[in-house]
């Protein structure tokens, strides 16, 4: 019998988005992908598992994602599942573990559901793609945590190696 899986993301600039196509593409199954954003019906009974991926944006989770895991808690603990989340912090090693992340700490608080498997990877730093404004904020983040302020260069910070050894532990559920 094939595994059917449910995927939803919540993506601002699209690094969750490739994070979540390269975790489809190394589990087996069926896979139905959806973003929380966009306005659907599930029928949870249909999948064996799900899988759920959001980005960080200025400290905070899009409202749609904590509305969504909120709202459909039950369905989503019927289920084998996992949550990870992206973030720039996770670019340094102790912040790139669920146990030691800020805001992973905070989806527990906000969220009702509680995920079985839990992860955090680093995301992209897209200067090219961020207004001026974007570009100043993201910028004093950046020179405050030690990050790079240098605009000329895109940095996907994520460490693939982690999303397949989270690939594995999902498609171990």
């Amino acid at each position: 019998m094939t595994t059917k899986t449910l995927v939803l993301y919540s993506s601002v600039d699209g690094q969750t988005l490739k994070i979540i196509e390269r975790i489809t593409a190394l589990i087996e199954g069926e896979i139905s992908l959806f973003n929380v954003d966009d306005h659907f019906e599930i029928d949870f009974s249909e999948y064996d598992k799900v899988l759920i991926g959001a980005s960080i944006r200025y400290g905070n989770f899009r409202k749609n994602l904590l509305h969504f895991v909120n709202e459909h808690k039950v369905q989503l603990d019927l289920l084998p599942n996992a949550f990870f989340l992206v973030c720039l912090t996770a670019r340094k090693p102790e912040k790139a573990n669920p146990a030691n992340n800020a805001y992973m700490t905070k989806f527990d608080q906000l969220s009702l559901w509680q995920p079985r498997l839990k992860g955090v990877f680093a995301g992209a730093l897209l200067y090219s793609r961020y207004n001026w404004w974007q570009t100043l904020i993201i910028q004093l983040i950046m020179k405050i945590t030690g990050g790079s302020t240098d605009t000329k260069e895109d940095i996907e910070l994520t460490d693939w190696s982690k999303v397949e050894l989270f690939s594995k532990d999902f498609s171990a559920l």
